[in-house]
């Protein structure tokens, strides 16, 4: 054989031995007929966390995507389990996962011929992806795959799709020296030409400085909370971006937007500058609920897609991280003591907000205290008392199950949540792709029961090998924010059901899930950490709790999307 020339007998072991070369132990997914992959993962020693549900499979490597920053791999077979993933798809472009979909496909020979499960998946695919491609010969396996690797990891990332036609699959492959991602240049101290964002940003008094999901895995040492300590300003994160931040900082303000508390929002009102990081000012965080404010936007995006044109102010293409960097420097270089006494009234003013915050969330657990059954906040805190120091909220973005975006559940070691598109069912099968990149983090999936039933079958195929995860499931019997809208307009609830309050929720069993129903408020903490016991064992815990058609979060009724 001529140095440096590998063959292999099919094309999943030429696809697999890159993966390896390239640092992938772990993949999701429901394979095809080909079980021939199957065999090509366990000669490499690479895991396949089995699937019931495609659309659940590219949750879960969605969520082991964002959790880790890690390539994630979803395998898949061909025809309807591409399109019963699409939804999947959707949602790890909408949250910029890098995740590599492997699809079977037709034959090439055959194409066209009205073959078994024959469909244009590249055309069906390319709308959701970064890349998409069928591979037409054996000799490009190993190109496309490294080029998929590539395109998958970014910047920016997002999920690509690659297709291995049945009569590729099975061709040998013959491929030089397996090449890897590309290496990344780091810039990590760039002084700044003097711009419009740094004129802008010195000019302000009273600016808020907004995280988006795109600086997931790009504060270390916290130099976003650095730059907000030195800019005096206060800080929030939008939905994806949580977690991204210390949530104990004094300058933290919480999630912007619609889940805004009354104190957070009146920062926003009269703030003279928006800096938002790596976030798309998706509609839930510019409108909803907190008023935007009439004021400059600097925007930061390593995407060009991520910079909206909806917003006055300067817009920066490139690394948040690098640009936050350049901007502390540029800012010691010139402090002022005018510039000192507005930042210090605008710091204190972020305090008192806060105070009024924590003053609110009291009295919103004293009030639930006076309710016979156990209200959410109540299990929130539970939760938060409970958490270890490394723990990851994972969320799905229902009625009742958004009280986490907006009550204090300070987030430790991450959070996972739904993009814009927030498919049902998102957070409940996600948490397993989190407990498998963080596994030495609990892992708390906030669920409403229409989200478990989605993905029950799988979180109870997964609980034997692959659990650890704690769900809390809010049971109001069906789709609590189609209701409420039901309700606004008048709607008769007997002809349109979309909940049953009082109805039993549904069962989950066996060995390895701990299950238990919360009724009795006096034993909550007692029931949340015999679960986080049984979960730290390996095991999966699933605690139901009903909870009443009106207990929503303020700051939702405040925006007034659901009648009061």
């Amino acid at each position: 054989m001529t140095l440096g020339i590998k063959k292999y007998a099919g094309a999943w072991s030429a696809v697999v031995d890159v993966l390896t070369a390239n640092g992938v132990d772990t993949c999701f997914g429901l394979p095809g007929d080909d079980l021939e992959l199957l065999g090509a993962l366990d000669a490499a020693g690479l895991d396949l966390v089995p699937c019931r549900d495609q659309r659940n499979a590219m949750y879960m490597a969605t969520g082991y995507a964002l959790q880790s920053g890690r390539l994630a791999v979803c395998v898949l077979g061909k025809g309807p389990a591409v399109t019963h993933a699409a939804t999947g798809l959707l949602e790890a472009r909408e949250s910029g996962a890098p995740v590599l979909v492997l699809a079977a496909g037709a034959p090439e020979r055959s194409r066209g011929s009205g073959g078994f499960q024959e469909l244009d998946q590249v055309a069906v695919t390319a709308p959701l992806v970064r890349w998409a491609h069928r591979v037409g010969h054996p000799d490009r396996v190993v190109p496309a795959t490294v080029t998929a690797l590539t395109r998958a990891m970014g910047p920016p990332s997002g999920p690509v799709y690659l297709e291995i036609p049945d009569d590729v699959r099975t061709s040998e492959v013959v491929a030089g020296p397996l090449s890897t991602r590309p290496e990344t240049l780091v810039l990590e101290s760039v002084p700044l030409t003097p711009g419009p964002a740094l004129a802008t940003l010195r000019a302000s008094r009273r600016p808020v400085v907004l995280v988006g999901g795109g600086m997931r895995h790009r504060n270390d040492d916290g130099v976003v909370e650095r730059f907000a300590q030195r800019l005096g300003a206060a800080l929030f994160t939008t939905a994806s971006g949580r977690g991204t931040v210390d949530e104990h900082h004094p300058l933290f303000c919480g999630v912007a937007g619609l889940y805004a508390p009354a104190a957070a929002r009146e920062l926003w009102s009269s703030c003279d500058l928006v800096v938002s990081l790596a976030g798309r000012l998706e509609e839930t965080v510019v409108e909803g609920g907190t008023p935007w404010p009439p004021v400059t936007v600097v925007q930061v995006n390593i995407d060009p897609a991520g910079l909206s044109a909806e917003f006055p102010g300067p817009r920066v293409l490139g690394d948040a991280r690098h640009a936050l960097l350049g901007w502390s420097r540029a800012l010691d270089e010139d402090h002022t003591a005018e510039h000192t006494d507005a930042t210090d009234a605008w710091t204190n003013r972020i305090a008192v907000a806060r105070k009024a915050m924590s003053v609110d969330a009291e009295a919103e657990l004293v009030r639930a205290a006076t309710l016979p059954e156990i209200r959410i906040p109540e299990l929130l805190a539970a939760l938060d008392a409970t958490a270890g120091q490394q723990h990851v909220l994972v969320q799905e973005n229902g009625l009742q199950d958004m009280w986490s975006y907006c009550f204090p559940f300070h987030v430790g070691g991450g959070s996972i949540v739904p993009s814009e598109q927030t498919p049902l069912g998102f957070g409940a099968a996600a948490a397993i792709g989190v407990k498998r990149a963080a596994p030495d983090h609990e892992v708390t999936a906030f669920i409403g029961d229409g989200a478990f039933l989605a993905a029950r079958t799988d979180i109870a195929v997964a609980a034997p090998a692959h659990g650890g995860v704690l769900y809390v499931v809010l049971c109001n019997g069906g789709y609590g924010w189609l209701d409420a809208q039901r309700a606004r307009l008048g709607l008769d609830a007997e002809r349109y059901p979309f909940t049953r309050p009082g109805a039993p929720p549904p069962v989950v069993d066996g060995a390895d899930i701990h299950y238990r129903v919360l009724r009795d408020k006096a034993a909550l903490t007692d029931d949340v950490l015999a679960a986080r016991r049984f979960c730290s064992q390996g095991g999966t815990a699933v605690l139901m709790v009903p909870v009443a058609p009106d207990d929503i979060p303020p700051c939702i009724g405040d925006a007034e999307v659901v009648p009061q």
